[in-house]
């Protein structure tokens, strides 16, 4: 009972807000380096959550706004372990299912937090290694096993189903049952409407991009054909449309970015 009214909390809430906030800057700035290597080839950085980190690292105060980072990034996985023990706001927030995906995104967020204050530490190895480079070389390890192409196959099919379902979900404005709407003027719903709409679709792409290179590289037994963030949006750039089609997948991540941010200060905690 203690549990779950500590989770249910005005500081699990703040945790929860300021792990938006957090995930908000990572993507900006991810939008921001897709937009460079669009336009000039990003000088040698990646675009990419290690990017980002880098990026971060390199302006004034940049340890301290990594500490500040990974800690923001700890709120949100405390609250997605809370939702996970005893459910998400709303009438089905209790459902095995989304409890399930509640203490999926723990893992993650715990994982890239401590990515991100190993880093601050200075463990510069940490958080801001190559997400190609860990793509590949997860792929190599996984090839090796018994029945190791079919593990891969389905991995990636996994994740480019999760990111059509991701996309679909923003097109057709899933977000509102988790935003206190009603807060909001008119105008303000029809921004962060395009918003959610834009940046969680150009999110999904992203990640269904990523799974069909891993099933390329299960079917081709090379895993030199996965690609991990930085590699999947650069071969947007390889597509007709050229740099262009970058451009606005770099600018729909900043705009999730953005759209992080309003889940920051409207979401339903």
């Amino acid at each position: 009972m203690h549990a779950q009214r500590a989770a249910n909390s005005t500081a699990v809430s703040a945790a929860a807000r300021a792990g938006f906030v957090a995930r908000g800057v990572i993507y900006v700035l991810i939008g921001v380096l897709s937009l460079r290597i669009a336009l000039s080839d990003g000088d040698g950085k990646q675009a990419d959550r290690g990017g980002a980190i880098a990026e971060i690292a390199e302006k004034p105060f940049g340890t301290v706004l990594l500490w500040l980072l990974g800690t923001a990034l700890a709120g949100m996985a405390v609250w997605r372990l809370s939702e996970a023990a005893f459910g998400q706001a709303g009438p089905d927030g209790r459902k095995a299912s989304k409890r399930a995906m509640a203490a999926g995104r723990f893992v993650f967020y715990g994982f890239v937090s401590y990515s991100v204050l190993s880093y601050a530490a200075g463990d510069k190895g940490s958080g801001s290694g190559s997400s190609d480079r860990d793509s590949q070389d997860v792929t190599a390890k996984a090839l090796d096993w018994p029945g190791g192409q079919w593990i891969v196959a389905v991995a990636g099919i996994a994740v480019a189903a999760a990111g059509m379902w991701i996309a679909a979900r923003a097109i057709m404005q899933k977000f509102h049952k988790h935003l206190k709407m009603f807060e909001m003027s008119e105008k303000t719903r029809k921004v962060i409407d395009f918003l959610g709409m834009f940046g969680g679709a150009a999110r999904g792409i992203v990640f269904a991009v990523a799974g069909v290179f891993a099933v390329a590289a299960a079917v081709q037994h090379q895993p030199g054909k996965a690609k991990g963030m930085d590699d999947t949006l650069r071969s947007f750039t390889e597509t007709p449309a050229g740099p262009w089609l970058l451009v606005l997948i770099a600018a729909g991540l900043a705009a999730f970015g953005v759209f992080s941010w309003a889940n920051a200060r409207w979401r339903k905690v």
